[in-house]
């Protein structure tokens, strides 16, 4: 099970309509909840976020770094830390 800091989940109730019409959490709790439900994780580089969708069958070979930082699943959460989130 992952754990997600306080800084990783306000971010993600900040900026969760980036992926979701509607709020999935209204509480740093729910946040957490919800993360662990969906198996989101934290990745420490964007090479990271990129190795994590080609892991998982996606094929982002022609995506630049940029590109992929857009994704609605990629959360950034500074210094070059990311939370991935697949709905």
């Amino acid at each position: 099970m992952n754990e997600y800091s306080e800084e990783c989940l306000e971010i993600f109730l900040r900026k969760q309509g980036q992926l979701f019409d509607e709020p999935v959490a209204e509480t740093l709790e729910e946040a957490e909840s919800f993360l662990e439900d969906c198996m989101a994780v934290v990745v420490n580089s964007i090479q990271e976020v990129q190795e994590y969708f080609e892991e998982s069958g996606m094929d982002v070979s022609g995506l630049s770094y940029e590109e992929l930082e857009e994704m609605a699943e990629v959360f950034s959460l500074g210094g070059g830390i990311y939370l991935i989130v697949e709905a």
